[in-house]
């Protein structure tokens, strides 16, 4: 039992990741987990715990600095709620390996895009028609993610917001961890009811990532707009190289 306490560091360190970028903290649970020989299930499960625990701490601080689009992430977070629920289902059944290389090009050029553009934000938010009916679909791509991968939604949403929608990063971030409170609980629930996930495993990562959280919301306040973006591509290319790897070990 007492040689599983790592989980609780892993957590808290993804957690602060996760807080600050906007994406859940399951990118760095997932591939330690997977390291270690855990099953893609398993480890998806148990990190939809410490994702779901890190937006409810995140959002209390966000919520508190103002800083979260209400509108947008009730929208956006209920439009995922479908996609987590299949991707759950499929997470023990499908090896995604086109899918994987997929998204991993659609990261690398969001993570260009976001590192290049000097300004993003435009005077007003873009909510046009066009731009709602690609939320449908980049929210339901989003719930098949979170629930698939265990990683969280944040990775498609943080983009869909800064670039489609016109929010600044400082704004991007934690709407995306609201979002992330119902899009990651449809999950939770749905791993469970599977059997998929280990509770004691999932709860020191959930104990973690809920500190991790709350101090990365804390901390996010001092970090400029410019090294944010630097920090939200870099992560987008290191989970677009693992993507890539884990596509050549899986057979189509």
């Amino acid at each position: 039992m007492f040689e599983e306490l790592w989980l609780i560091p892993l957590g808290f360190v993804a957690g602060l990741l996760g807080s600050i970028i906007g994406l859940g903290g399951g990118i760095i649970i997932v591939p330690v987990l997977t390291f270690f020989g855990y099953p893609p299930a398993l480890s998806a499960s148990n990190s939809i715990f410490a994702v779901f625990s890190n937006a409810v701490a995140s959002s209390i601080s966000y919520a508190k600095q103002r800083r979260i689009e209400y509108s947008i992430g009730l929208k956006l977070g209920l439009l995922s709620i479908p996609g987590t629920i299949l991707g759950a289902y499929i997470s023990s059944d499908i090896a995604p390996s086109l899918f994987k290389i997929l998204f991993a090009l659609i990261l690398i050029s969001s993570s260009i895009y976001i590192f290049s553009k000097r300004k993003i934000e435009p005077k007003s938010h873009n909510l046009s028609k066009q731009i709602m009916i690609l939320a449908v679909g980049a929210s339901f791509l989003a719930g098949i993610i979170s629930a698939l991968f265990g990683v969280g939604g944040g990775i498609i949403f943080v983009p869909l917001m800064v670039i489609a929608m016109g929010l600044s990063m400082k704004n991007a971030a934690p709407t995306s961890q609201f979002i992330l409170l119902f899009g990651s609980v449809s999950a939770l629930i749905t791993h469970s009811i599977l059997g998929h996930p280990d509770f004691y495993q999932a709860l020191l990562l959930a104990a973690g990532a809920f500190v991790g959280g709350l101090v990365g919301a804390r901390l996010s306040i001092e970090i400029k707009e410019s090294a944010l973006k630097i920090l939200i591509s870099l992560v987008m290319i290191a989970v677009a190289v693992k993507l890539f790897i884990d596509s050549l070990e899986v057979p189509f």
